[in-house]
């Protein structure tokens, strides 16, 4: 059976996208959630690990997502795009690609340089910075890491706002083509 019909992204392709998307969302929540409760009662500290884990997920899945990504066409858009607009589609995913693999990285960085070792939740095992505990880059990474996830608000809102346009006011195919 041939799950890749020429104007829509490969089943693999949607299956990446929605559970990357599922896994950004829940990494903002878990994070934005951490102001919720007192430092006390452990709870932030759970929903900072569970934010960090939920990164890892991103940025496992966003290596055979590019994959895919590269290794498939994507279907056109029905009607075409005026190029103008298709050069900002373009580098709008691409922004979101960079920020699938940097927002990750940047974080495993600011934990290794702050703490010297990641966790491995539910047992007593750790894997150990190779750069050895330089707090100082590691809050400077964090800095980065949090301006950046201010920055891709806008650029997920973006994404969205353009899907929103072409579904109920292009009505092109856009949407249809990853559902």
């Amino acid at each position: 059976m041939n799950d890749t019909l020429p104007n829509r992204y490969s089943a693999k392709a949607r299956h990446f996208h929605w559970t990357v998307a599922a896994l950004v969302v829940l990494a903002y929540a878990l994070i934005l959630s951490t102001d919720i409760f007192p430092r006390d009662t452990g709870i932030p500290a759970l929903l900072l690990q569970s934010h960090f884990w939920a990164g890892i997920g991103v940025l496992l899945l966003a290596i055979p997502r590019l994959i895919e990504r590269l290794r498939h066409t994507p279907p056109s858009v029905s009607p075409p795009l005026h190029p103008k607009l298709e050069l900002l589609s373009r580098l709008t995913h691409w922004a979101l690609y960079a920020f699938l693999f940097a927002q990750p990285l940047l974080g495993i960085a600011t934990v290794w340089l702050s703490d010297g070792a990641i966790p491995i939740p539910g047992t007593s095992l750790a894997i150990p910075s190779p750069f050895g505990v330089l707090p100082h880059w590691g809050h400077s990474l964090e800095s980065i890491h949090k301006t950046l996830g201010t920055v891709f608000y806008y650029v997920i809102g973006l994404h969205i706002a353009a899907v929103v346009w072409h579904q109920f006011v292009r009505r092109d195919n856009l949407l249809k083509r990853m559902w």
